[in-house]
């Protein structure tokens, strides 16, 4: 047979088809007030997302508080814009508190994810938010499967981790401390740490200490939370409850004293206690002792000469002050969130089938659904259940 006797004949070539859904464009803002200076994702997640498809949207210099430069951001995928363009994504990651002018560059019905305390503590934002009928998550509210909260827990970590390394630096430090070790050494006594508190920056801190050497002390009112605590932490932190006279003992011999719980509040009698050049960190939102001049380390630097603790002065934000570590932290959480968000086709649809992210959402379709919130604005709170079953 020969190769003559063969006609060819042309088949179509079958042609593999793929329908490409859209993805979200999310937007990252500049924190600006100097309130905030951790920003929610680093250019690893940022790449990570732009190769799930995600479209990526960064206001120019927005990363120079966690020393990444734009180019680098550019080189992961995202765009390099404007503000307004960076507010005009469909999901916007801002962790500081939304001025007017800044919700009024949102597009109605996006997706504002940020914190609880920036909103609440500005009944302007609320208003705001409201009038663009933004649908607002706050990130520290956000649960899993598992009834955990990974971006509060999280930060409440490196928060308590973070107190205790500055606090060594500080007391290190010749001219603005004390110029002593925290573990001490050989034939010298190690500096004392008081923690007020039991929860996960609780033990952050204690564990931070103790790995440092320092005797720590931990008081809680909730006995089976110390009994936990101290069970993960070992034998060497020394529990109590809030007793006072043991409280002021303790007090009194601190060089170190880290707080966690929102309802302690310090006397000015149980102030006077303490060692001047004692350094003082409230963890717990900053009103804890009320008497003692408060530094905020998202607006100071841990390195500024000013920040001297020869007196008695409270530190304020110690996540800010590692705010490349937090970066790294919230990208992680972030990156499964947004997943969630994105597999919901669409941020009204993962209020409905998400009752995890439902838990978080501060204001929806216009309404405060967050008690908290509506309190700030002034307004009465809606279940936003009601909403989700009339629509």
């Amino acid at each position: 047979m020969k190769l003559s006797d063969f006609s060819a004949v042309t088949l179509e070539q079958p042609c593999a088809v793929a329908i490409l859904r859209r993805r979200l464009k999310i937007g990252l803002p500049a924190c600006l007030d100097g309130s905030e200076r951790r920003f929610p994702l680093t250019p690893e997640a940022v790449a990570m997302l732009v190769e799930r498809g995600f479209r990526v949207v960064m206001e120019a210099g927005a990363a120079a508080s966690i020393n990444y430069t734009d180019a680098q951001y550019a080189e992961a995928g995202a765009v390099i814009s404007s503000r307004r363009d960076a507010f005009g994504a469909e999901v916007v990651i801002y962790p500081s508190g939304l001025s007017r002018h800044d919700a009024g560059m949102m597009r109605p019905g996006a997706m504002l994810l940020t914190f609880l305390h920036p909103v609440v503590s500005s009944p302007a934002s609320i208003e705001a938010l409201l009038h663009r009928k933004v649908l607002s998550l706050a990130l520290d509210l956000v649960t899993d499967a598992k009834g955990n909260t990974p971006f509060a827990d999280i930060l409440a970590e490196i928060d308590g981790r973070a107190s205790i390394a500055l606090a060594s630096s500080l007391l290190a430090d010749p001219r603005r401390g004390k110029g002593i070790l925290l573990g001490g050494i050989a034939g010298v006594v190690p500096c004392e740490v008081t923690v007020i508190g039991s929860g996960i920056a609780a033990v952050a801190a204690a564990r931070s200490a103790l790995g440092l050497g320092a005797m720590v002390r931990m008081f809680d009112d909730d006995v089976y939370s110390l009994r936990r605590a101290s069970m993960e932490l070992g034998g060497g932190v020394i529990t109590s409850v809030l007793h006072p006279k043991v409280l002021a003992g303790a007090m009194r011999s601190a060089d170190v004293v880290v707080v966690t719980c929102t309802d302690f509040h310090a006397s000015d009698d149980l102030v006077r206690l303490m060692k001047r050049g004692v350094v003082v960190f409230d963890l717990a939102g900053g009103k804890a002792f009320p008497s003692m001049r408060a530094v905020d380390l998202a607006a100071v630097a841990a390195s500024d000469p000013s920040t001297s603790v020869q007196g008695r002065l409270c530190l304020v934000n110690a996540g800010s002050a590692v705010a490349r570590t937090a970066a790294m932290a919230l990208s992680n959480s972030l990156l499964t969130l947004l997943d969630r968000i994105d597999a919901s086709e669409g941020v009204n649809a993962v209020i409905r089938l998400r009752p995890e992210i439902r838990r978080s959402v501060l204001t929806f379709l216009g309404k405060p659904v967050n008690e908290d919130v509506a309190r700030a604005a002034g307004m009465t709170g809606v279940d936003i259940s009601i909403f989700l079953t009339l629509s």
